[in-house]
């Protein structure tokens, strides 16, 4: 014990003799003097990571984390080390190309999350040549200043080396084990930051780290910098896995079906056998939208009369991720989630799938999509192949001109008058069928609002002035800005769904035929455009205060659960039956495929949602974040907290199972398409039937 206290003793007096040598030979002034482009590179890239963190992720564990500086500190100042190798003309080179690999990852992370809510990943290269076909998009709403601060880290870098030029400050010899030793001395302290910033790691953070799929949670605690190299080699698993991953793929994959319970049947097994179905994939359309009118008039009319007629999910939720309206089409039809790097339509169409086009050709159906888009866009000629579709109708199978265009191609109505007269030969030429219809005229930016038609977003009053005479007063409110866009947009859409209904039944269609809309995904909007909505003053045409008492919060939470979309199930007979109604548990586009098969009369045995009818009021919504959403509850799991939708406290037990689940989930669906597990397990399954035959 008292070898121990003498040592602390003297390591105590040591530090207090370097801390006053250092005082007294300004050392520290010294140092920074000498080597002020290295401490510009170091002190820049920092800040420029950390102000990426407080412009994406607004919470105050966030504001006060210091875990992540000190990894990106580590990162920084070990790649700036490395440069003392160099011979001192050539490191303002290296200094300034990796200052500018390092804002452009700030750069790309920051335009990334503005659309996304996510960060960047190198899986999603492959998808800028999508870039192009939203082009209008990016520019007009999701690139903003703020992505355009990060370049002043690499510009004061040059202003810097530049003045020291003039002043003839830049040390031009200096000895090779010179530059070995400073090195190594800098690399050192680079390794003690990073040790420091391992000891703030709990077992938590580094499974997350291992899993990748909660992105925001990994810069929150790990910097931008280790999160973008994490990511890489996240991209590159895949490829990994599928050579050394696939036992343990494989066992994960019967254990979670050997523990799924089975499908019973319900009072509403088989109602809709033998019918043709239509499904409307409505892009972008929220539920929200359904209770919104300006001056009278609905915004979604059309659908407002199909979902008070028909069977209405309005706790409907689609959780995409990079791959949008592709990931929610993967959802419908397959009953799997996105993939965790990189998108299934992209990365993954030579996938065996059990889609709901194949299981339904395997009953008599002719299959079909439709949409008037280029057929390679999110890869869906080749997509909608390994989904079982017979025929899909693309761009060029209609007549586009410059007249029925409306954003990335033909608008919704004509794209809807075109589609009724195919759809006609194909009743003449089937039985039965199944076809999807793929909107598009209501896709971002909406900005076209000279074709969407005469939709005011504004407020209409009569008043009476001084005189005793009345007048029409108009307040601005939504015009011109991109929320009220948006409503223009989706009026103009919903009008398309009233026409394509009412052509379908001049036609004949109806009369035996399931009509199914759903939303693909939120507007994706940022929630400070919600705040004008909530909080409009007509009266000085501007925004509420926060502490006026009429001031509606619209925090990040109501943001969250404001995104969810319709999905709507009628038939023109079915008004005042006791399907007609509204279902009001949580419900998951990946949750469709079973629901509808139950109805249709086909089964998906490897589907990982359920029917709502089965599971009622038990049932989970997981997103690919790792969030998840119940009746009672929604949980972030980056923040590692909840809001309670009833009042009620829920147990840790509960977040615990809840969060085990989820993790499972998202597991079990990445390595079904990944190491394409259900094309092994058809190969087994058809094995085993040929042997039977053979009577072995």
């Amino acid at each position: 014990m008292k070898n121990i206290k003498n040592s602390l003793n003297r390591l105590i007096n040591s530090l207090k003799k370097n801390l006053k040598r250092v005082k007294d030979e300004h050392l520290i002034r010294e140092y920074a003097k000498n080597n002020v482009l290295f401490l510009t590179f170091v002190i820049t890239c920092v800040i420029n990571s950390t102000m990426l963190r407080f412009f994406c992720i607004n919470s105050t564990e966030n504001y006060l984390a210091i875990a992540p500086i000190l990894a990106d500190s580590a990162i920084v100042i070990i790649v700036g080390g490395l440069g003392y190798l160099l011979k001192p003309k050539n490191r303002f080179a290296y200094f300034l190309g990796f200052s500018i690999f390092f804002c452009l990852i700030c750069v790309i992370n920051s335009i990334y999350y503005t659309y996304y809510t996510s960060f960047a990943s190198v899986s999603m290269l492959s998808l800028t040549q999508y870039v192009g076909d939203v082009g209008d998009a990016v520019v007009e709403q999701v690139i903003n200043f703020k992505d355009f601060l990060y370049i002043l880290g690499p510009i004061l870098l040059i202003a810097i080396n530049s003045k020291l030029k003039k002043k003839n400050l830049l040390k031009i010899i200096e000895l090779k084990s010179e530059r070995k030793k400073k090195a190594i001395k800098t690399v050192a302290v680079g390794a003690v930051f990073a040790i420091i910033f391992l000891f703030t790691l709990t077992p938590t953070d580094m499974s997350r780290l291992v899993k990748q799929w909660n992105r925001e949670y990994i810069v929150m605690k790990y910097g931008i910098y280790i999160y973008q190299a994490n990511d890489v080699i996240a991209s590159i698993q895949p490829k990994i896995n599928s050579l050394f991953g696939y036992d343990q793929a494989k066992k994960n994959f019967n254990d979670y079906f050997a523990d799924k319970e089975e499908h019973q049947d319900n009072k509403y097994t088989d109602i809709f056998e033998g019918k043709n179905v239509i499904v409307i994939h409505g892009e972008s359309l929220q539920t929200n939208l359904m209770s919104l009118s300006f001056n009278g008039e609905e915004v979604t009319p059309n659908l407002n009369r199909l979902a008070e007629e028909g069977m209405f999910f309005s706790n409907f939720y689609s959780p995409v991720s990079v791959g949008t309206s592709s990931d929610a089409e993967l959802m419908f039809n397959t009953s799997l989630l996105p993939t965790k790097s990189g998108t299934a339509f992209v990365s993954y169409s030579d996938r065996t799938y059990n889609a709901t086009p194949k299981l339904l050709a395997e009953k008599g159906y002719y299959t079909f999509s439709m949409h008037g888009n280029n057929a390679d866009f999110w890869n869906r000629r080749n997509m909608h192949k390994s989904l079982g579709y017979d025929r899909f109708y693309s761009k060029e199978d209609y007549d586009v001109t410059d007249e029925n265009t409306v954003g990335l191609g033909i608008n919704d109505y004509a794209f809807f008058e075109q589609s009724v007269e195919k759809i006609k030969k194909i009743d003449e030429e089937n039985d039965k069928w199944y076809g999807m219809l793929m909107m598009l005229s209501n896709h971002t930016p909406f900005s076209e609002v000279d074709k969407y038609g005469d939709f005011p977003v504004d407020i209409k009053e009569t008043v009476t002035n001084e005189e005793g005479t009345t007048e029409e007063v108009t307040y601005p409110y939504m015009e011109g800005t991109k929320l009220g866009n948006y409503f223009k947009s989706a009026h103009y859409a919903d009008g398309a769904i009233g026409e394509l209904i009412d052509m379908l039944d001049e036609e004949g269609l109806l009369d035996n035929t399931v009509v199914i809309i759903y939303g693909d995904h939120d507007a994706r909007l940022p929630r400070s455009d919600y705040n004008r909505l909530y909080n409009y003053d007509k009266e000085t045409d501007s925004i509420l205060d926060e502490d006026n008492p009429n001031y509606k919060e619209y925090d990040s939470y109501q943001y969250e659960l404001g995104r969810k979309v319709p999905l709507i199930i009628w038939t023109k007979d079915m008004k005042g039956t006791n399907l007609n109604k509204e279902y009001t548990n949580v419900m998951s586009m990946y949750d469709v495929e079973p629901t509808l098969g139950n109805m249709l009369g086909y089964a998906n045995e490897y589907a990982l949602g359920h029917d709502i009818f089965d599971i009622g009021e038990d049932n989970i919504v997981v997103f690919p974040n790792g969030n998840w959403l119940t009746n009672k509850v929604y949980y972030n799991s980056q923040k590692e907290e909840y809001l309670s939708l009833t009042d009620e406290a829920v147990s840790e037990e509960e977040i615990r199972k809840n969060n085990e689940y989820a993790s499972n989930l998202l597991d079990v669906s990445n390595e079904i398409i990944v190491f394409d597990l259900l094309k092994e397990d058809q190969t087994d399954e058809n094995r085993v039937i040929e042997n039977q035959e053979k009577g072995t």
